[in-house]
């Protein structure tokens, strides 16, 4: 049996082979904070006297499983009637 490894607090960035715009990340990955796992992108910045820095941003990985998209939130939810008809208001 394999030892089992703990990730709790780690994560990984992998150069992002399919950056196609240059606001998309240079380095995608994940990461576990506490228990809980999250996407990290990574921008590789330059500062205004020359260093070099990443910028990050993280998101919670089970948000994408509730993400609706922002028509299906602001569309108002039809009135129906017992028939299944639309109320003509």
């Amino acid at each position: 049996m394999a030892d089992q490894y703990d990730n709790t607090n780690r994560g990984s960035l992998f150069k992002n082979d399919r950056k196609e715009l240059d606001n998309h990340p240079d380095y995608n990955g994940s990461i576990n904070i506490d228990g809980r796992d999250f996407w990290i992108n990574g921008w590789l910045k330059e500062s205004k006297t020359g260093k070099k820095f990443f910028s990050l941003s993280v998101k919670p990985k089970d948000q994408d499983a509730g993400k609706t998209t922002a028509k299906a939130k602001s569309a108002p939810a039809k009135a129906k009637d017992d028939d299944g008809d639309d109320i003509p208001f």
